[in-house]
This record gives C-alpha cells, sequence and structure tokens, in this order.
C-alpha cells in the first residue's frame, strides 16, 4: 500500500506543536507569578551574554556626564537592589545612564542596569522612575530573558521543521504556508510571551519598588505619562499591554503593595532619591 502524505499546514502544525511540547516538557519552569516557562540556557550563559551585551552597548552608545543624573539613578537602584533575592548587593550591579532622549530603560541578565536620559522627561520623580526601574529589575528576576530566547530558539526549531517537511515538494503554495507560519509565530508565540512578561514585570515591580521605600501608587501616574509619549500599536500586535490595561492591572495590585510601603516608611525607609 502507498501511503500519502498530504502536505498542509495543519500537518506542519502538529509537528510543530509536537516539537515544542518535546521542548517544553524537557525544559519546564515556573516564573514568581506562578506561570509556566520555558528555558533552555543555563544561567550563567546568560549572565555572559548579558554582560557581553552591556559592553557592547557603552562602547556604542554615549555615557551621561552629568554626575547629578548619574547619582540620582544610582541612588534609586541602590534602594531596589537589596530587596533582589538572587543577587541584592548593589556593588556587584552595574549601573549606568545612557545619554540619548529615548524614554526607556532595560536591565540584563548578569546585573546590569541601563537607563536612557530621555525616561527623566517622563517619570517626573524618584517613585516614577524606581517604577520603570523595579519593571526592569523584575525582567532580570523572573529570567524572562531566558525565557524569551528558549522561545525563540523553540520558534525556529519548529520553522525548521517545517522548511525540511516542504523541501521535497514542489507545492506551489510552500511559501505562503512558510509566510503563514511565520506570522503566526510571531503573532502566536512570541507576541503573547512578551505581553505576559511585561505584565508580569509591572507586578513584581510594584513589590520590589513598595519593598524599598518607594510609593507604588505612583506607578499610574508613570504609565500615563508614558501613554503620552507616542502612538502605540494595537494590543494584540504589541510587545506591551496597552497603557489603560497595565494601569488597571497596577491599581488591583496597589493595595497590597502599599503594606509593604507603608512597613518601610515606618521602619525609617522611606526612599529620599533627589536629582
Amino acid at each position: 500500500m502507498n501511503l500519502h502524505f498530504s502536505i498542509t499546514p495543519k500537518n506542519i502544525t502538529n509537528v510543530i506543536v509536537a516539537a515544542l511540547s518535546c521542548a517544553t516538557l524537557l525544559s519546564c519552569a515556573t516564573s514568581p507569578e506562578g506561570r509556566n516557562q520555558l528555558k533552555l540556557i543555563p544561567d550563567e550563559q546568560m549572565d555572559a551574554m548579558g554582560a557581553q551585551s552591556f559592553e557592547q552597548m557603552k562602547q556604542q552608545s554615549p555615557i551621561t556626564k552629568d554626575q547629578n543624573i548619574q547619582q540620582y539613578v544610582l541612588c534609586i537602584a541602590n534602594k531596589i537592589i537589596p530587596h533582589v533575592a538572587q543577587n541584592p548587593d548593589p556593588k556587584r550591579w552595574e549601573v549606568v545612564v545612557f545619554e540619548d532622549d529615548q524614554a526607556n530603560a532595560f536591565a540584563l541578565p548578569g546585573y546590569k542596569i541601563g537607563v536612557y536620559t530621555g525616561l527623566l522627561k517622563y517619570a517626573k520623580n524618584q517613585d516614577q522612575l524606581a517604577a520603570v526601574m523595579g519593571h526592569e529589575v523584575a525582567h532580570v528576576i523572573a529570567k524572562h530573558g531566558n525565557e524569551r530566547v528558549s522561545n525563540q530558539m523553540a520558534t525556529e526549531a519548529g520553522l525548521s521543521i517545517a522548511t525540511a517537511v516542504l523541501g521535497g515538494t514542489q507545492n506551489e503554495n510552500s511559501t505562503l504556508i512558510l509566510a503563514g507560519l511565520g506570522l503566526g509565530a510571531q503573532y502566536g508565540i512570541i507576541l503573547p510571551f512578551s505581553r505576559s512578561h511585561e505584565s508580569e514585570a509591572d507586578l513584581i515591580g510594584l513589590d520590589l519598588m513598595a519593598k524599598a521605600g518607594f510609593d507604588p501608587a505612583q506607578s499610574v501616574p508613570l504609565w500615563q505619562n508614558m501613554s503620552q509619549s507616542g502612538a502605540a500599536p494595537p494590543e494584540f500586535m504589541s510587545t506591551h499591554p496597552s497603557s489603560d490595561t497595565r494601569i488597571s492591572q497596577l491599581k488591583e495590585r496597589i493595595p497590597g503593595a502599599n503594606i509593604a510601603y507603608q512597613e518601610a516608611v515606618r521602619k525609617g525607609q522611606r526612599a529620599n532619591c533627589k536629582l
């Protein structure tokens, strides 16, 4: 009996799903918020990658010469870092302020924090800047970098399987099928995970800033300010939740975070970083 295997998007998708399922079973982890994660890279390797990327950024991007801004950002970082369980020693973190108009900040595996001067136009006080920096440090705490790289690896592996399956055919729709899979990978796998990461970092970062003595309620006006920084794409095509979504999520979390903040105030640990 001659068996005929029909090359269809459904068949290819089934192969990809099976491959991704195997990877997930082998490398499943749980985030601080209880969400399942795929992590394929050793933490030491991620730290090395983060440190290398940070060195490249320092070589390619101008670092601010304004010592007041540098000390202000460092003050906030030094309040937050002692509450990072994985590495609570501020001396083991590197914090750099880049002279750039973009309203952004980042943290990398290897305990690196970068802040762009343009962010100070929107983060109008220490608490608002702490909300952003806490959010970025939360990405490191939750090992989102490892998860994103792992998801990308799994996606590329799936697309490679699809290419191999189609390689021996003259199917005139093969290019179209692969294009469809690429789009599906972009909007069906990578971006939803990224939005999940961003929402998770908002919540972890909120708790982190509160423990450090920063007012968690200031996270709401911060993201209101950030929403004015430019037009955003539709939420389903964005790597970040919409401002309305993240503000709603933060408002739900603030009462709990406020308990930690009030405890910090009671102990005389209210942050006092000034520009």
